[in-house]
């Protein structure tokens, strides 16, 4: 019996991929974008003796650059995602990462594999948009989840600053030199933009629409809401704060309840497939007898639709709306 590794060589592949971008990003970036600084990244570049006009450019660039790219037909498939990421990269510079991991890919492909040309140049489009997509992806939900939790923490320190008879900016700014990223900056961009002259609740509702957040949304229209009819906006924000609290409690506990059946669900997704490359790596040539038959391909088209609906109808099940 023969073992092919080249399954498994495929995999590493792909791994190495994801680890080459995040190693490209860190080493042009620094760590200046790591979201475990305990100093938010806004603060780092004024102490570095940036202007703080400078660092409110540099960061709205940023955070606007990846929509402006939504009509670039590949780059449409990431942009929303590298926004919520805010990726420091340009759309251009992802661009070229692609190119650039998807040309490292074909190399080591063509030394540790005997596949042929064609298969080598698909994979290694595949592996190239696929790694940077997938980077991209576990970062935002990562950064957007990080957020969700600082938020309700940032909300009950703007709502002390405020009954100690701060300004709702100076609130701000406040939380924004106290909180680490990615809320710090986010915060940090919000009182620069006010103290330039931009509406407050309309820089928290520019930001809630950039990250998609529902939490957001509400401190933005509590915010216009006493702008527009006046009221105590400490006591207002801080029964927000709780039903930010109260809704984050209810998530998790939704996500605890729904653990099992999504581990379930991408199990009975993922099995058939690990099968086929452990079938594959043990005995390659396991199928040789059937790959020549009219029957393999409708069959092969069948179970991979079937594996799909699998995947959809389980999500379907354990997606709960709260």
């Amino acid at each position: 019996m023969t073992i092919s590794i080249e399954p498994l060589i495929y995999i590493g592949i792909f791994v190495g991929v994801v680890m080459l971008v995040n190693g490209i990003y860190l080493m042009v970036f620094g760590k200046s974008v790591s979201m475990n600084a305990r100093v938010n990244r806004r603060l780092s570049m004024l102490e570095k003796g940036s202007s703080r006009e400078d660092v409110l450019a540099k960061l709205r660039k940023e955070m606007d650059q990846h929509m402006k790219s939504r009509s670039v037909p590949l780059y449409s498939l990431i942009a929303d995602k590298a926004q919520k990421a805010n990726i420091a990269f340009t759309p251009q510079q992802l661009m070229y990462v692609m190119v650039a991991v998807g040309f490292v890919a074909f190399i080591v492909m063509t030394f540790l594999t005997a596949a042929a040309f064609p298969l080598r140049a698909l994979l290694s489009v595949v592996m190239g948009v696929g790694g940077v997509y997938y980077w991209v992806a576990s970062k935002a939900k990562k950064r957007i989840a990080l957020i969700e939790e600082q938020l309700p923490d940032a909300v009950e320190l703007m709502v002390r600053s405020l009954r100690v008879g701060h300004p709702f900016v100076t609130a701000i700014n406040t939380v924004a030199k106290e909180v680490a990223d990615p809320l710090g900056s986010e915060l940090g961009v919000i009182a620069d933009e006010a103290a330039y002259g931009r509406d407050v609740a309309e820089s928290i509702g520019a930001m809630a629409d950039r990250l998609d957040m529902q939490d957001m949304r509400f401190l933005a229209v509590a915010v216009g809401i006493q702008q527009t009819s006046g009221g105590n906006l400490a006591e207002i924000l801080q029964g927000l704060s709780n039903v930010i609290r109260a809704r984050f409690r209810l998530f998790r506990r939704v996500k605890a309840i729904t653990a099992e059946a999504k581990w379930s669900g991408n199990f009975l997704s993922a099995f058939p497939l690990l099968c086929l490359v452990g079938i594959n790596v043990m005995q390659p040539d396991y199928y040789s007898e059937v790959v020549g038959t009219q029957y393999f391909i409708p069959a092969c088209a069948v179970v991979g639709v079937m594996l799909f609906m699998n995947f959809v109808f389980m999500r379907i099940l354990v997606n709960i709306k709260v």
